[in-house]
């Protein structure tokens, strides 16, 4: 590590550990939902894709408003977004507790909360980090990022708990309000980008103001990258998504207990801050595109071993690993070349546009997991084709060339 990267982590060492459990929160409602797929289903005589469609919902609403959210960062600051979108999110996740059973009451819910993680997405904390991380920037989005991993590891196994001891109402309700009391504070003391410069009283050593270089918005959005990477993410969140949200019971189905399934689970949440900690050293050090290439092509393997030995709690383990890790690298790539291909100028528009990316692949990615076992009652249709749309997600990775020279931030001139 350089002497600047040192100095960027002395200085802002705080800010991408709270910008990761803000971004925890933010994927609150997917992470957590799959142990009570099987009390919902069971209490009302849902499918498992009935279910899956509140992500669903949620993912497609967020997706149609993710530019303008990101715009709205650009110009504000993600601080302030940040505040708002923590309250909205724990309250409105907490309200899922109170579902009737009616197809209307379910969906509406859902879309209440759709607003609220309108305001907690991955552009809002991947813009403060990246804003005061230059020579260090993978590593710091990384961390960032890890929040994902944060989220995979906690939420199954809290869920699970509450779900086994008080029912699945008290399961959402608690969720919702432990973790909004465990978050908000640190966020409040410790969450400021460069964008809110005015407002930083917590760094160490106060930075100077930045000028963020990068492409204007028309330039990013005529840019064959972008599109490259709208797909990469899309079939990413879709595949690996998907499949993490049905974990638990594809796991179950294969003879597993629903506490032992949902520990094997974490571990996808364990080996991704892994993946993700050490995808921020490899992306400092060799080509973004090749890093993400390689990564997208773990949920091959762990897709061999569940339809080949999907009832060995070895397999089962080895294809969390394996999916764990993708999802520690894939994400950070996706942001880490959106940094150097476009730079921070307008990163939050563009980057914006690759969380809607990310969201239309969550959005129905757990709905076709939950269609594809509703209609064949077996997950391995949905396994194969998230094998395929891997491999060309790799190959889509690997066409990007080499990012231009602008994109870190400088000082503003003495003119």
């Amino acid at each position: 590590m350089t002497d600047s990267a040192r100095g960027e982590w002395k200085s802002f060492w705080f800010l991408p550990i709270a910008a990761a459990l803000g971004y925890a929160t933010s994927v609150l409602h997917v992470y957590s939902i799959g142990p009570f797929i099987e009390p919902l289903a069971q209490e009302f005589g849902w499918s498992r894709a009935q279910v899956s469609s509140g992500v669903t919902i949620s993912a497609f609403i967020s997706a149609v408003f993710c530019i303008p959210i990101g715009m709205l960062v650009d110009r504000v600051g993600p601080r302030t977004v940040a505040m708002v979108g923590i309250v909205l999110m724990v309250g409105t996740y907490a309200l899922l507790g109170t579902a009737t059973g009616g197809r209307w009451n379910w969906v509406m819910l859902w879309v209440i909360l759709a607003f609220a993680t309108l305001w907690v997405q991955a552009t809002v904390w991947t813009s403060a980090v990246a804003s005061r991380f230059s020579k260090s920037r993978g590593l710091a989005l990384a961390v960032t990022l890890s929040g994902a991993s944060v989220a995979a590891t906690v939420f199954p196994v809290m869920a699970a708990a509450l779900i086994t001891n008080f029912g699945w109402r008290i399961g959402f309700i608690g969720l919702g309000c432990l973790w909004g009391l465990f978050v908000f504070p640190i966020l409040f003391f410790c969450f400021r980008g460069a964008q809110d410069q005015k407002a930083d009283v917590v760094a160490v050593t106060p930075a100077p103001a930045r000028v963020l270089t990068g492409v204007s918005l028309q330039e990013g959005l005529r840019s064959p990258t972008l599109y490259k990477l709208l797909l990469t993410g899309g079939l990413f969140a879709f595949i690996v998504v998907g499949s993490m949200v049905h974990f638990v019971p594809i796991l179950t189905d294969s003879g597993a207990e629903p506490m032992s399934a949902a520990g094997i689970a974490s571990l996808i949440g364990i080996f991704s801050i892994l993946g993700r900690l050490g995808t921020g050293v490899l992306l400092d050090r060799f080509p973004g595109h090749y890093v993400g290439a390689a990564s997208c092509l773990l949920p091959v393997l762990a897709v061999a071993l569940l339809l080949t030995a999907g009832s060995n709690p070895l397999s089962q383990i080895l294809a969390a690993v394996a999916l764990g890790i993708t999802l520690g690298a894939e994400v950070d790539v996706i942001a880490y070349l959106a940094t150097r291909h476009f730079g921070l100028k307008n990163f939050g528009a563009l980057y914006g546009a690759m969380v809607m990316a990310l969201s239309m692949g969550t959005a129905f990615g757990p709905l076709a997991a939950g269609a594809a076992y509703d209609h064949y009652g077996s997950y391995a249709n949905f396994l194969l084709l998230g094998a395929v749309l891997m491999m060309v997600a790799s190959l889509t990775l690997l066409s990007l060339g080499k990012p231009p020279e602008f994109a870190d931030p400088v000082e503003p001139s003495a003119s």
